[in-house]
């Protein structure tokens, strides 16, 4: 049954990736969502190390791009190569033919190289000069983005911002996962389930996802899922103070994101049918990066959270 192969791919990254369970289970939601994850945290928290261990537990390939001020289209795409002894361009393919890519420090990347990625993203495909080449039907990108007061990072555009599924913070771990991590890095930790896990073929994640899509969810579900979502727009008619905070909200591709998420959070968990529940798990991941606060909530020190969990609040649970 393909729930207990993702049950067993989570343990697997769990022993990988210690101390972070919230990114885990991002990574597949967002796969079985099949969307892209933002990551922001400081440095060394092991996000190239979850992406490289999820491409091994799907049999999939991963690259990993580091993102500078001086990055080229051509090197994330690829380009055109002249070949002398036959006297004509060839196509290499660049890092992002690949199944898993890591884009990581995201937010140092010049705008050419954005432009690239965002039609990578959202079209699935890459054009170099007049020729377009379709990516792979397994195609999954996770940036990390540093926070945006450390020197020499820009906020990424709001188009491309709203083509991520999730939007995920990640802090430093605890004393005792600290302590795991070192253990790993010498190669002490426990291997049981390494030993036992099998990587799941891409049929299988392509299956996984169909079930996904065929999850149950209740026309009041729907209903208060959309109603979360137009609470962003139309916050003053919940509450005035609401409606100060908020200068934009989420698009139509937040309620897209949100019923997917919602439906891969339920599968997940072994059920057939989404509950409130799924939908508040991941709510905050979904919208973080779709609302854009007043210079007013900021002012005040209103985070995006806040102003999530204050949404939570007013509108009411079929």
């Amino acid at each position: 049954m393909a729930i207990n192969e993702f049950s067993a791919l989570k343990k697997y990254l769990d022993t990988q990736i210690i101390g972070q369970p919230e990114l885990t289970q991002a990574l597949l939601i967002a796969m079985l969502a099949d969307g892209h994850l933002l990551v922001e945290g400081p440095p060394g928290l092991a996000k190239t190390r979850a992406v490289n261990a999820l491409a091994k537990g799907i049999e999939g390939t991963f690259q990993r791009v580091q993102f500078t001020p001086d990055l080229l289209p051509a090197d994330v795409t690829g380009t055109d190569i002249y070949r002398q002894q036959t006297n004509e361009f060839v196509f290499e393919s660049g890092p992002l033919f690949h199944n898993l890519i890591l884009a990581d420090e995201i937010n140092r990347a010049p705008a050419k190289v954005q432009s690239a990625l965002l039609e990578a993203m959202a079209e699935r495909q890459v054009t170099v000069g007049k020729n377009t080449y379709p990516l792979s039907d397994l195609f999954m990108v996770m940036a990390t983005q540093n926070p945006l007061e450390q020197e020499g990072t820009y906020p990424l555009p709001e188009a491309q911002l709203d083509r991520f599924l999730l939007h995920l913070n990640i802090d430093y771990p605890g004393a005792e996962n600290e302590l795991a991590i070192l253990r790993l890095t010498r190669g002490e930790a426990l291997e049981e389930h390494q030993a036992d896990f099998t990587a799941i073929s891409q049929n299988t994640l392509f299956e996984a996802r169909k079930k996904v899509l065929s999850m149950h969810l209740a026309e009041p579900l729907e209903q208060y899922l959309v109603q979360l979502i137009i609470a962003t727009r139309e916050a003053a008619k919940l509450d005035e103070q609401l409606g100060r905070w908020i200068e934009f909200g989420a698009s139509p591709r937040a309620t897209i994101a949100l019923d997917k998420c919602a439906r891969a959070h339920a599968w997940l968990h072994e059920r057939d049918f989404v509950t409130p529940d799924d939908i508040q798990a991941v709510l905050h991941n979904a919208l973080r990066h779709r609302i854009i606060l007043s210079y007013e909530a900021q002012a005040d020190g209103i985070s995006k959270d806040q102003v999530i969990s204050r949404i939570l609040e007013l509108v009411p649970v079929p």
